[in-house]
């Protein structure tokens, strides 16, 4: 269950942004996408292996 503090006099606006934050990093959303079709696991790891190359690339830009 998510829980959001919300404060005396604070925004409601306010509060369902902190909630919509919230759900979204708990990844719920994300995995019921994924659920709908089946992936297979050599597309998974090639997604994961481009992935791996393109954060290398950009730690390799900052340095």
């Amino acid at each position: 269950m998510i829980i959001v503090p919300v404060k005396e006099g604070d925004n409601i606006e306010r509060a369902l942004k902190k909630f919509k934050r919230k759900y979204e990093k708990t990844g719920i959303i994300k995995e019921l996408r994924a659920r709908q079709q089946f992936t297979k696991p050599s597309v998974i790891n090639r997604k994961k292996m481009a992935k791996a190359v393109y954060v290398q690339q950009l730690r390799a830009k900052e340095e």
